[in-house]
């Protein structure tokens, strides 16, 4: 399970030292960027997530193109989503247990493999979604080891910042890959499909060319079966009081955001906006989040940002509850936008997140989190599209938005004490040194067991001038000695 480190990297100057230790000084991009082995999962990641939404679009045509079938197209285009509510978990678990860097290798391959396949003209159409869902699949563990790696390349402010530029990109990503694959899935879907495969090995060929090989994190018990471990990731998030104070602002903060993304079409046709009106309100959350993310992320110091959690988690849906009044489609780009930018919450609480949660868990607990958003997102969809038939989207944003003042009300009241913070973080690093001096304890002991098992050169000569019948009579002679 331990991963030696390889050549990548060799003879190139090392990343400079992590200067940001002051507290009350941010850290700058220039810091970020600096660092060798986030560029590389910073191109990685973009080319893969682009990669994703390709593949979406193209499967969503080629099913279109073929059945006329507007339904059977969005179900293809839908099917790319089920993984992380399906076996995603268990992958993850399972992914942990091996070192991120090779996690990450092994499913850009195999999606680029998978992938080229489908691009393959003559394949039979109904393979298609069974092709592009076992692709999918490979997504949730690559997100999560990328999401647990990013703590060992980048540490105190720098990795807060690194988060605010992953989200970034993430909403760069998804505009520019649908753009993209619309563009390319008009000459011809399989050629999306052949670029879709094209970037998963770029991808693969930035991490394994930049990004330094380390063993898997060390863990205080290795003979768990997966099942356990795919729970144990659900315990540690929900089951810690300070994660789980955290995990909550983050999906409940998510679930009173995605309405204005997810009603968009059916707002603008309330508006009489038709799909421009649609195009803007959804570019306007994107948008208040990429603000968001320089504001909070980067001009911010560490120290108030951590204090502005709960005004930030309060402020998600009060931008929305305007909404009853019905206002016209700029406002409700305003409104959104500062959705969207209040949303950065993300931001300081992933950096508590990060130091509140164990090494050796970090791949499960956020395929756990990954896993939750969707889930949130898309119940929160469907049960407000279900009211919106009967209410009208305005209103029923508006009073979702008054739920979600509420609800982040009760989180504000149970936010743990500053203290109880850095209790869990000083019991998170007692942990983990204790996960990594068991790690090598287990390796001490694995090494005296090839030790003594292993023959003499002087016994190994001795056997071969007494030949193979004497050298038997031997050892049998010692084996009835032996109780």
């Amino acid at each position: 399970m331990s991963e030696e480190p390889g050549q990548a990297g060799a003879g190139r100057p090392a990343d400079p030292p992590d200067t940001t230790d002051d507290p009350d000084r941010p850290a700058t991009y220039r810091e970020v960027f600096a660092v060798r082995e986030f560029r590389a999962v910073f191109g990685a990641s973009a080319l893969s997530s682009i990669g994703d939404y390709l593949g979406r679009v193209a499967l969503a045509a080629l099913i279109y193109h073929a059945t006329g079938s507007a339904l059977a197209s969005a179900a293809g285009f839908a099917v790319t989503y089920l993984p992380w509510l399906t076996g995603a978990p268990v992958l993850v678990a399972l992914a942990e247990r091996y070192p991120y860097r090779r996690v990450m290798l092994g499913c850009d391959l195999a999606r680029m493999a998978i992938v080229a396949v489908a691009a393959i003209p003559g394949v039979p159409l109904l393979l298609l979604p069974v092709l592009m869902y076992v692709s999918a699949m490979l997504t949730p563990p690559f997100d999560s080891s990328r999401s647990a790696m990013l703590p060992q390349i980048l540490s105190g402010d720098r990795y807060v910042l690194g988060l605010s530029i992953t989200g970034v990109l993430n909403q760069a990503t998804q505009v520019g890959g649908y753009a993209a694959g619309g563009l390319i899935s008009a000459v011809d879907p399989r050629l999306a499909l052949l670029v879709d495969a094209a970037t998963f090995g770029l991808s693969a060929l930035l991490i394994r060319t930049w990004v330094r090989a380390r063993p898997a994190e060390p863990r205080l018990r290795t003979d768990t079966s997966l099942l356990r471990d795919t729970a144990e990731g659900f315990t540690v998030v929900f089951g810690t009081p300070v994660l789980r104070s955290i995990a909550v602002v983050i999906l409940a903060g998510a679930a009173f955001a995605i309405l204005p993304e997810g009603l968009a079409a059916s707002w603008s046709g309330e508006l009489g906006t038709g799909a421009r009106g649609q195009g803007w309100i959804m570019a306007a959350m994107p948008i208040g989040a990429a603000i968001g993310g320089v504001v909070i992320g980067r001009l911010v110091p560490p120290g108030p940002r951590r204090k502005l959690i709960r005004p930030l988690a309060a402020l998600v849906p009060l931008s929305l509850v305007a909404a009853l009044l019905s206002p016209p489609l700029p406002v409700v780009m305003v409104l959104t936008a500062l959705t969207g930018f209040a949303m950065s919450v993300i931001i300081p609480a992933n950096g508590l997140f990060v130091q509140a949660l164990p090494n050796g868990y970090r791949a499960r607990a956020f395929g756990v989190m990954q896993g939750g958003l969707q889930l949130v997102q898309g119940g929160a969809i469907v049960l407000a599209g279900a009211v919106a038939d009967h209410v009208g989207v305005a209103r029923t944003v508006g009073l979702w938005s008054l739920l979600g003042l509420l609800v982040m009300g009760l989180v504000s009241m149970l936010w743990p004490k500053s203290g109880t913070f850095d209790k869990a973080f000083a019991e998170t690093r007692a942990r983990n040194e204790a996960a990594a001096e068991a790690a090598e304890r287990r390796s001490r002991e694995s090494a005296d067991a090839d030790d003594a098992g292993a023959p003499s050169a002087a016994q190994d000569a001795s056997e071969r001038r007494v030949g193979p019948v004497q050298s038997r009579r031997r050892t049998g002679r010692v084996g009835a000695e032996r109780p």
